[in-house]
């Protein structure tokens, strides 16, 4: 299947210039999305994520022993929990999205400007 080997090349070479990081996709994806929206929930994590609360569950320990985010009391629910980065995690995931940004520039590179208008569209339509 084509497509299935460039989607296999794409994610290679991710995981490759993540490394640098010790971020897989799941892991990145979490980051972005709490640096984003600071003060995120779990549970907000896990349905943007279509992941089950066990699988985020060691994610977030892991993360927080690395010292990249930590948990506050959520503004505006009180029995919630918010995930907000440390200016550690904050400094790695900005430069994590910059070479993921640059891989993206990289590989849509490829592409002339009408096309690289109509992937994300067409990408759209197949995942979604």
């Amino acid at each position: 299947c084509q497509p299935c080997g460039v989607s296999l090349q794409v994610t290679e070479l991710f995981n490759q210039r993540m490394a640098a990081y010790d971020l897989g996709p799941v892991d990145f994806s979490v980051l972005s999305l709490i640096r984003h929206n600071p003060g995120i929930t779990s549970r907000q994590l896990c349905s943007a994520l279509s992941l089950l609360p066990p699988n985020l569950v060691g994610k977030i320990s892991m993360m927080k022993k690395r010292d990249w985010l930590k948990r506050k009391p959520h503004p505006d629910d009180g029995r919630a929990i918010g995930l907000y980065l440390t200016d550690a995690g904050s400094t790695m995931v900005a430069e994590a999205e910059r070479v993921v940004t640059e891989l993206e520039d990289e590989v849509s590179s490829k592409l002339t400007a009408a096309e690289a208008k109509t992937l994300p569209r067409l990408l759209q339509k197949v995942y979604l």
